[in-house]
């Protein structure tokens, strides 16, 4: 394993990459720690501390900690993700749209361009709205104002900094894409999720250190991590192949096609998405009851939706599994699949070509959803049920599941094929001689 990390280092470009990589994501974190102009970071850190983890935790999440300190990456890259799903559910229901994304790379720029303009007008409201929100804080537990001085100056000056802040990181990661490892952007929440790691684990060792739990206990977390981590990469991997015979053609005096090749489904096509979709959905009631703290209606509405509740486990479970089928009809397409084999003279073996292949493969895709998405549920209650049945603090059991496990698998991954396609194009050994990264399991 040392051997082929060393190896890494003498492909010159590949050495290249990495370096860049890491200098951007270095470039990043320290962003992560300039505060805004105006804000005592300090207080806001208590407040932070002391207020429920609703959906700003999830949005400090995805912003590596950088919204519960007001720096200038505050928002994160969470504006280009929700302009860049606004424009790919767009190419769902609108022509112009559908005409671009079948344009190649003419069209790809053009999508990117909209994706840009897009990040900028969600960047600008989100930021007036976190203007506000500082505002309205007012004092911290210890009585320290959050921002000493509110106003428009402050409201302007605020606006202008996150939104100058997430047009940075995404230049910073589309600068990774095109010079460095990796997918830019996937790579600067992975960076993000993984910053909070360390902290976890000195949580954990004080723990146990303070008599707080017990060593077998600290044992059989780790087993019980190891397992959800093994089986978050089986569901990553995992794909059903359908086999595809595309038939000869003659075009003067050469022969065309005649070649098997097979189409990937994989089990998870949605990837985190469905997770994102339903977090941010039952986040809605306790955001709404914080606003009627006297309101006895909303109290059992916000006690209903608390994360360590029967009902909140079954109602997100249920969530996860409607958006994992609604995400998946967006993202493909059967139809377009099967006319597109038909155009290029391939078929599924014992399937006629057109509608009765794009129905198979539909068929198909509908069967593996459906476990698929019944483990994502598992995987995403997995953190609140280890929170609830031990005395693990909320910050290391996101790590068992959820958004957070979810993505630093799929990343890592992926980065990780990159590396080993340019080790072998190098006539280099993978990073392991026996089941290489090479392509996803078969289901």
């Amino acid at each position: 394993m040392m051997s082929q990390v060393q190896s890494i280092f003498k492909i010159p470009e590949l050495k290249r990459k990495i370096l860049f990589t890491f200098l951007i994501l270095i470039v990043y974190r320290i962003g992560g720690h300039v505060p805004v102009p105006g804000v005592n970071a300090q207080a806001l850190v208590e407040y932070f501390q002391q207020a429920q983890q609703g959906l700003l935790g999830l949005y400090d999440l995805f912003a590596g900690g950088a919204f519960s300190r007001a720096t200038i990456f505050a928002l994160g890259i969470m504006p280009y993700i929700s302009a860049s799903i606004i424009l790919q559910l767009l190419g769902a229901v609108l022509p112009y749209f559908q005409k671009l994304q079948k344009e190649g790379e003419q069209g790809r720029k053009k999508i990117m361009q909209y994706t840009r303009y897009g990040t900028v007008a969600i960047s600008a409201m989100q930021a007036i709205g976190a203007s506000i929100f500082l505002e309205r804080i007012g004092v911290s537990t210890s009585g320290q104002l959050v921002v000493p001085n509110p106003g428009m100056g402050f409201r302007l000056m605020t606006v202008l900094t996150l939104t100058a802040g997430t047009v940075l990181i995404m230049w910073l990661g589309e600068m990774i894409t095109e010079k460095g490892i990796g997918n830019g952007i996937s790579l600067i929440i992975f960076i993000g999720i993984i910053a909070r790691f360390p902290n976890s684990i000195l949580e954990e060792v004080q723990q146990v250190g303070a008599g707080n739990r017990t060593l077998l206990t600290e044992v059989l977390l780790v087993a019980v991590f190891v397992i959800t981590v093994a089986g978050t990469v089986l569901l990553t991997q995992g794909t059903r192949k359908i086999p595809v015979q595309y038939a000869k053609r003659v075009i003067g005096r050469k022969v065309y096609g005649g070649q098997s090749t097979h189409i990937p489904l994989r089990v998870n096509t949605a990837g985190v998405m469905p997770i994102i979709f339903a977090q941010s959905i039952l986040f809605v009631p306790q955001t709404v009851a914080q606003f009627f703290p006297n309101s006895e209606f909303m109290g059992s509405i916000n006690r209903m939706f608390d994360y360590r509740s029967w009902v909140y486990w079954l109602i997100y479970s249920l969530m996860i599994v409607f958006f994992t089928y609604f995400y998946t009809a967006i993202a493909f397409n059967p139809t377009d699949v099967a006319d597109n084999m038909k155009k290029q003279g391939g078929f599924i073996p014992g399937v006629r070509p057109g509608k009765k292949t794009s129905e198979y493969i539909d068929n198909i895709l509908t069967r593996i959803t459906l476990p698929g998405s019944i483990f994502l549920a598992i995987i995403a209650i997995l953190p609140y049920i280890v929170s609830r049945f031990t005395n693990v603090s909320m910050g290391f059991s996101s790590f068992f599941g959820g958004t957070s496990l979810l993505i630093v698998v799929g990343v890592a991954l992926d980065t990780l094929q990159q590396v080993e396609s340019h080790l072998l194009m190098r006539h280099y050994d993978g990073f392991m001689k026996g089941g290489k990264i090479r392509g996803r399991r078969r289901f």
